[in-house]
């Protein structure tokens, strides 16, 4: 990809505004605008009973709360797998022994960079959770089979649990990991 004349018009606590000019084959120089992010990492907890934990959480940027999975920013370097696990036990009180991958996905690729890392946690112990000083989080457990119907009425909204349940739930019909 050939690109020109780059510049940082924004840089914030989680994101940057990158704009820059792509030459797009016989079609010339376009001007793009894109939100740079670090990533994050989205970890669906499966009890041995069937059961999934997701959390209730408020989403300024939606104007209310959504039911999702457990899930955080990466940080500069870090392993997305660590990341999980300490998203988990923070937002939810859960340990995971396993965290087995179920691929990435592009969240909204025509404006973000942004890579999310999805994980199924298995093996759980319960503990206490740790969330952050502005998170207001409820834990909710329900069977697999309830959660994928609310993801497939539009129920659950979020984009990184539908893609893990989908993943999941596959991984479950077919006795393989989707590939990413």
């Amino acid at each position: 990809m050939e690109t020109k004349n780059r510049s940082t018009l924004f840089s914030g606590l989680v994101v940057d505004i990158e704009q820059f000019d792509v030459r797009i084959g016989e079609k010339g120089w376009h001007t793009f605008q894109i939100v740079r992010h670090p990533g994050g990492v989205g970890v669906l907890p499966l009890h041995d009973d069937g059961t999934v934990t997701l959390i209730r959480q408020l989403r300024p940027a939606v104007g209310g709360t959504l039911l999702e999975i457990p899930a955080g920013r990466l940080q500069p370097g870090e392993d997305p797998a660590v990341c999980g696990g300490r998203e988990l036990v923070e937002e939810t009180g859960l340990s995971a022994r396993e965290l087995v991958p179920l691929g990435t996905f592009y969240p909204s690729p025509g404006v973000f960079d942004e890579v999310i890392h999805l994980y199924l946690g298995t093996g759980l112990s319960q503990g206490d959770a740790e969330p952050e000083k502005y998170e207001e989080i409820e834990a909710v457990r329900m069977p697999i089979g309830e959660a994928l119907r609310l993801a497939a009425s539009g129920e659950i909204r979020d984009g990184k649990t539908m893609a893990a349940l989908l993943r999941a739930g596959n991984r479950g019909e077919r006795g393989t990991l989707l590939q990413p």
